[in-house]
């Protein structure tokens, strides 16, 4: 019998190989292609495969970074955290009660048709129905209005202050514009197209999932003079041409990036690192300084996690410190951190949280899920095994689980599955699921308003798991009603001390990722939104 499972492993492993090393060959073969020898080209391996297009549809990183390709935005944020015109300047009334954008001459669509007011106008409301900031900001709003084809016009009913902050914010979700007729659709439905006003256009002909993604310079497009800033500024693109290339095998980025098969890879494995600094053709820096935090999110809809108690004895179980190990090896590049709104902010507390951060309570935790009622039903982990940031986590967190006394069901499968997956409100044997754990940008997650996770609107608006907790939506009115920053604080406190007490998320820590290009790039931008591909030269 254990001859057979030894065998059996082999087996596996040795059909893992093959299939790494198929996919490998393919990624290789893409960047041989002809086409690459028009112009200047750079290679980049992501930190993920892309799948789904719709930057608005996901809040999936990588669609965001999609959207930075394709789409613009009105307004933007610059490296010293101020607001910044893009698409658009804008001015507001004495009474602080309407906002006036104006588009700024020149702005096409790829298929070269007018930017117009009306398509902002639907391209605000599309985002402002699944992002959390746009959803607070339209609580406050009466109506966004195009009053002629260049202005748009939003008024409050009261006044508010993070209009700006919301529709210029820097990540997921970004609130792009796109045509009219693109953003009128449902936002339960991707929309059909990729069209945008945006410094590249996307090669839907060249487009391979699980291969390459290829972005060509849009011509037509008329930067900003201003220098480029985080995702403010000048998108002055340099190069022609820029390849996307899905290369799951971190092993074998790295050799392509040392060959010069690849320019650019996003998050090289901590373990090749120095690999990485001895070598003089690369460089490697750490572009998003404000890091990641890493965290787990379960479904309300459906047993076991429909009942607090058996999700508080989950939370016991969860021990940061290994995940991060397992994650990220070096302490260097992670920080333990029960702060839901990021450790090192003004928000920062560690109520409610204290046995993420100081190893479990794993005796607590099997006495919580005993007296929780829990009948054994399995907990179904999606564990994603391309994506270098997300493979450990499932793994290790399924272990602490079992050890408390769940039955976990870790079903293997790739980020976009899970992206696509997790929007799904069927029981977990109808395809649904009960747990999946993502990474958030810290900045995304820096505040109660940025901060979907804490959200409690369920099914009506809230993130996936559809959390439903009137309190917390209250205390985030509360919050953006606060008279000063003390105030605020205190608000945010409480905010934490409820998501814990309901468990509406588990922060399972923080860390950092470098990234990792040859010499033969300049201009490479740092910020929480990165990596964008504009200002980036390349020399030959």
């Amino acid at each position: 019998m254990f001859q057979l499972m030894r065998r059996g492993r082999r087996s596996f492993a040795s059909t893992l190989a093959l299939s790494v090393s198929a996919l490998s060959v393919l990624a290789l073969s893409a960047l041989a292609s002809p086409v690459l020898a028009a112009g200047k080209t750079i290679s980049a391996v992501m930190h993920s495969d892309l799948r789904i297009l719709d930057p608005i549809f996901t809040s999936a990183y990588i669609a965001r970074d999609h959207g930075y390709m394709v789409y613009d935005t009105l307004i933007a944020t610059d490296s010293n955290f101020k607001i910044q015109p893009q698409m658009a300047d804008w001015k507001i009334s004495d009474d602080k009660l309407t906002y006036t954008f104006t588009l700024r001459d020149g702005l096409k669509w790829h298929d070269g048709t007018p930017v117009t007011a009306e398509d902002c106008v639907a391209s605000l409301k599309r985002w402002a129905a699944v992002d959390s900031m746009g959803q607070q900001m339209m609580l406050f709003t009466a109506s966004i209005e195009a009053t002629d084809p260049k202005t748009i016009t939003l008024k409050l009913k009261e006044p508010y202050a993070l209009v700006l902050e919301s529709i210029g914010k820097p990540s997921s979700r970004v609130a792009f514009m796109m045509p009219k007729r693109l953003a009128e659709t449902p936002v339960d439905k991707q929309i059909p197209e990729q069209i945008g006003s945006g410094p590249f256009k996307f090669v839907q002909n060249e487009f391979q999932p699980g291969v390459k993604s290829v972005y060509v310079k849009n011509t037509d497009y008329v930067p900003r003079n201003e220098p480029a800033s985080w995702t403010a500024g000048g998108k002055v693109v340099k190069v022609d041409r820029v390849e996307w290339i899905t290369m799951p095998d971190a092993q074998t980025a790295l050799n392509a990036l040392q060959s010069g098969d690849i320019d650019f890879m996003e998050i090289p494995a901590i373990e090749m690192l120095p690999t990485i600094e001895a070598d003089k053709e690369l460089k490697l820096e750490i572009l998003n300084k404000f890091g990641f935090q890493t965290g787990a999110r379960m479904n309300f809809l459906h047993p076991p996690f429909d009942n607090v108690k058996v999700r508080r004895a989950a939370l016991l179980a969860v021990n940061q410190k290994d995940v991060l190990d397992a994650l990220i090896g070096n302490p260097k590049y992670y920080k333990t951190c029960a702060a839901i709104f990021i450790c090192d902010t003004p928000f920062a507390t560690e109520i409610g949280g204290e046995t993420l951060a100081k190893g479990g309570d794993m005796a607590a935790a099997k006495k919580a899920l005993a007296e929780s009622g829990y009948d054994g039903t399995p907990v179904v982990l999606m564990a994603p095994g391309d994506v270098l940031t997300l493979k450990a986590q499932p793994i290790v967190v399924a272990q602490q689980l079992r050890e408390a006394g769940f039955k976990v069901d870790l079903q293997a499968t790739d980020w976009q599955t899970v992206v696509s997956r997790r929007a799904s409100q069927k029981p977990p044997k109808e395809g649904g699921w009960n747990m999946f754990i993502t990474n958030w940008v810290s900045a995304d997650v820096s505040n109660p308003i940025s901060n979907i996770a804490v959200g409690g609107l369920g099914k009506k608006g809230g993130w996936f798991g559809w959390a439903e907790d009137a309190k917390v939506e209250q205390l985030k009115d509360a919050f953006v009603r606060a008279a000063s920053a003390e105030d605020q604080k205190k608000i945010a406190t409480e905010i934490q001390q409820e998501a814990y007490d309901q468990v509406l998320y588990m922060p399972l820590g923080q860390y950092q990722s470098p990234s990792a290009w040859r010499k033969s790039l300049s201009g490479v931008i740092d910020g929480p939104a990165t990596p964008v591909f504009w200002n980036i030269d390349k020399s030959e």
